[in-house]
């Protein structure tokens, strides 16, 4: 087998390997990735910002087992959240 056969079958190999990337209107933050973007501590967000009555409302998957489950939020509205309060000069 040629080297070029090799890499082909090596690229061939990865790619089939790759999952293709959520896109932004459809991914999901945790309080851990919104605490990240925001450059706050998690229990800051947790207790000071998802809990505002503007904050985008949580996503809660269903889990067997489990009362309530880890909050999700939209990424496209938390940075559309974030965006609105930008101040105005």
């Amino acid at each position: 087998m040629s080297e070029i056969e090799m890499l082909d079958r090596l690229a061939a190999a990865v790619a089939s390997k790759i999952q293709p990337p959520v896109r932004i209107e459809d991914d999901l933050w945790s309080i851990e990735n919104i605490a990240a973007y925001l450059k706050r501590d998690a229990s800051t967000v947790r207790e000071r910002i998802a809990c505002l009555p503007s904050f985008p409302k949580a996503i809660r998957i269903p889990a067997a087992g489990v009362k309530r489950s880890q909050p999700l939020y939209k990424e496209s509205e938390v940075r559309s959240w974030v965006e609105r309060h930008q101040e105005r000069n």
